[in-house]
């Protein structure tokens, strides 16, 4: 059953792995693998601060071959800390050190097109300006790359750009890089322990990171497919820029954060314009998270990083990744779904979800119930979940069996008993089109009982299931699995940023993995649809290098605001938690390379936001290798003024709390001069909204304006959880809009922990 569990949650894009612990040898204390963060660098060159390192853990463990043997990584480039093998009491000696700043256990991280780029208006024939994307350097953190697949051919690419300073691993199975591809490395924390499902090279035996490579800025490839679905041209939001990726997730091992924090430095040292990393973070602290800790020091160097805002959705509170500096991004579906048909032995016709490559052989074929296909009484409850060893094998062989779904997978548990196919009824996972390895498709509960009561009605029920199809359906709309706020680490910021496509999207595939990845399954393609907030990131990251291509200079914080601030508005009756799930709205790439004005922000701009959070020079160490920061002359005087958001978020203790907030904000002309804005508010009854100016003059480019929004709440209605309204900054060529938004925090809690 666990390998059927795993499947369960491939489909949303996510590898959970049981990670084995290491085993103490007896008497021998349990040992793990820690991260050391120390005061910045006190020499310049790398191996002498390496040998820095050991000696730290040679005082540590009393002698240098120990200490070589415990270590793992040294991190020199970008941030002075080592990765080594520590029992407990070693690593709380370290933390005593003079010199130390932070010493975190190492974590593991879970793995969070054809039509979606023509959805969100980004066409093929669309304004480019090719020299200057043809210089983009997307680095991808992910499962690896397969080279040899047509979207990352460089036909009319010239050498990489001066920048690169990366490089490419070669292995017996890698084929190596190109002008296309110009960077591959893999980072393993322990190259000596081989995984026996992965190889140890920046190959891609999962798929999900050549896919993501491929969404983000895969060529031009005509007449993509799955087996004659979604048929059109694969490609990335730019096609011409040029990727690097760094291979930290594996099969057996997940996504460590040693292997993170490498990649981070080796991505900052190459070269790259963006990280594009679709992989979960934790919601804990921003000075002990890899992905909080690299994307800071990524951002020092002006790479923005964009990274997935988790698949646990539809609960509150649940989204990860949520550090400012962080793009963070929701799934959104696109106007259609794969759906087949299903034929009773009554002449009923129903629908139902999924993608099945298989036509039926023959017109109808017997149905049964899997709890009537029951091995025997005690085995009766599993059966109707159809799990492995509770089937009778002479019940099933040569049906279609109708079973509820406790764990993906089991199409092939009916598969390997000789029976036909499999209906699924379930009220999960119905807006992702799972992949099946034999007919099957799933179906909701309510049409799960008629499928049951015409099976009851007759005493030779009987079904087909024919092919997929594609329909067209109502979008945009948020995934059901997509994490939602309110971001409980920080009250005053929203999150997720924004919502991109991560529903059934099209893009490359690995050759050394079945589109299942389940035993038996022989089905291969060069092209697979995913879905998760892994696929709606490389969009995001995709429109980021699209927007760094028309303006190099701007800031990773300017790029972020352009491409929020543009985004297309959503409903919120269709997505009822609103905000919580679409951030400002969904991506609007065209848009975003002229927003007329931005929310910028520095280093320093983050500094004072953490200082507002709680946070202390010591626990500063790890983000900016000090702890000689004071943050009492930094905290401002409000919690809403902490940061320069493009978005504006305030929390109410209770339903029957009123509160004034005051937002204070500048903004940054990008466009032409001479430019007014005029301010439009728009808000509901629950709220007034007010801000000052409600006028911006702008007499060149460049140019800063400051104003204050004022928002005073009434009482919220009893049970609800957010009200929203929004900040429009409107000239005759632009629209700035800036969600506001005010919730019941113990509402949002309540609802959260009572999933």
């Amino acid at each position: 059953m666990r390998n059927l569990f795993i499947s369960v949650l491939q489909i949303y894009s996510l590898v959970l792995i049981s990670f084995a612990s290491s085993v103490p040898v007896e008497g021998e204390l349990q040992k793990e693998f820690y991260i050391v963060f120390l005061e910045d660098h006190l020499v310049d060159q790398d191996l002498l601060l390496q040998q820095r390192h050991i000696n730290i853990l040679t005082s540590l463990k009393g002698c240098e071959d120990d200490a070589r043997e415990s270590l793992v990584y040294s991190y020199t480039k970008n941030f002075n800390a080592f990765a080594a093998k520590l029992s407990e009491h070693e690593a709380n000696r370290l933390s005593g050190m003079d010199g130390v700043l932070s010493v975190f256990q190492n974590k593991y991280h879970q793995l969070h097109t054809t039509k979606s780029w023509d959805f969100i208006g980004l066409a093929q024939n669309t304004k480019r300006r090719l020299k200057m994307e043809r210089d983009i350097i997307v680095g991808i953190f992910d499962t690896g790359i397969t080279p040899e697949a047509e979207s990352f051919g460089d036909h009319g690419l010239g050498p990489p750009p001066d920048k690169w300073n990366g490089s490419c691993l070669k292995s017996a199975n890698f084929s190596g890089c190109n002008n296309k591809l110009i960077g591959a490395q893999y980072f393993k924390l322990d190259k000596r322990t081989p995984d026996p499902q992965d190889i140890l090279s920046p190959i891609d035996v999962d798929g999900h990171g050549t896919h993501t490579s491929s969404t983000v800025a895969g060529a031009l490839v005509p007449n993509a497919t799955l087996a004659g679905l979604a048929k059109g041209t694969a490609r990335g939001a730019v096609p011409s820029a040029r990727i690097a990726m760094y291979k930290v997730c594996w099969k057996n091992y997940g996504c460590s954060d040693m292997d993170i924090l490498a990649a981070f430095e080796a991505a900052i040292h190459d070269g790259v314009d963006v990280v594009s990393i679709s992989i979960g973070g934790f919601s804990g602290s921003y000075d002990a998270d890899s992905i909080a800790i690299g994307s800071f020091h990524a951002m020092r160097k002006g790479i923005i990083t964009v990274a997935s805002a988790g698949n646990d959705g539809p609960s509150l509170g649940s989204v990860t990744n949520h550090a400012p500096w962080i793009f963070t991004v929701a799934a959104s579906g696109i106007n259609r779904q794969f759906k087949s048909k299903v034929v009773l032995g009554n002449g009923q016709t129903i629908l139902g979800v999924g993608i099945n490559l298989f036509e039926p052989k023959q017109k109808l074929y017997p149905l049964a119930i899997g709890a009537d296909a029951a091995k025997n009484e005690a085995s009766k409850e599993s059966a109707g979940f159809c799990m492995e060893d509770s089937l009778d094998a002479n019940k099933v062989k040569g049906k279609l069996v109708h079973c509820k779904l406790s764990s993906w997978g089991i199409d092939s548990v009916v598969k390997s008993l000789g029976g036909i196919g499999t209906i699924i009824q379930s009220e999960m996972f119905l807006d992702a089109a799972m992949i099946f390895m034999a007919p099957s498709t799933m179906v909701n509960s309510s049409t799960g009982e008629i499928i049951n009561k015409y099976i009851r009605s007759t005493k030779t029920p009987s079904g087909a299931i024919y092919k997929s199809e594609e329909i067209k359906i109502p979008a945009p709309f948020i995934a059901s699995f997509s994490s939602r706020g309110p971001n409980h680490r920080a009250k005053h910021l929203l999150k997720p940023d924004i919502a991109a496509p991560g529903l059934d999207i099209l893009a490359a595939y690995t050759p050394l993995k079945s589109l299942t990845g389940l035993n038996g399954d022989t089905q291969h393609s060069k092209f697979t649809l995913m879905s998760g907030t892994s696929m709606a990131c490389p969009h995001v990251a995709g429109a980021a290098a699209y927007v760094k291509s028309f303006h190099p200079d701007w800031s990773p914080a300017a790029i972020k605001s352009a491409i929020m601030t543009t985004a297309k508005p959503m409903s919120s009756k269709v997505n009822h938690e609103a905000e919580f799930a679409y951030g400002t709205g969904q991506l609007n790439p065209r848009r975003a390379t002229s927003p007329g004005l931005v929310y910028d922000m520095d280093e320093m701009a983050y500094i004072q936001f953490l200082c507002h959070e709680g946070y202390t020079g010591s626990s500063f160490g790890p983000l900016i290798g000090t702890k000689s920061i004071n943050c009492s002359n930094l905290i401002p005087a409000r919690g809403e003024d902490a940061i320069n958001y493009p978005t504006m978020q305030l929390a109410l203790k209770s339903e029957h709390e009123q509160r004034t907030g005051v937002f204070r904000r500048t903004v940054t002309n990008v466009g032409p001069a001479p430019a007014i804005f005029n301010a439009t508010i728009l808000a509901p009854k629950e709220l007034e909204i007010s801000v000052f100016p409600t006028s911006l003059s702008f007499s060149r480019v460049s140019q800063k304006k400051s104003f204050k929004v004022v928002v005073k709440t009434k009482s919220m209605p009893s049970a609800k959880i957010l009200v929203s309204g929004s900040l429009i900054w409107k000239s005759p060529r632009h629209l700035v809009r800036s969600p506001i938004v005010v919730y019941n925090v113990q509402e949002s809690q309540e609802r959260f922990t009572s999933v």
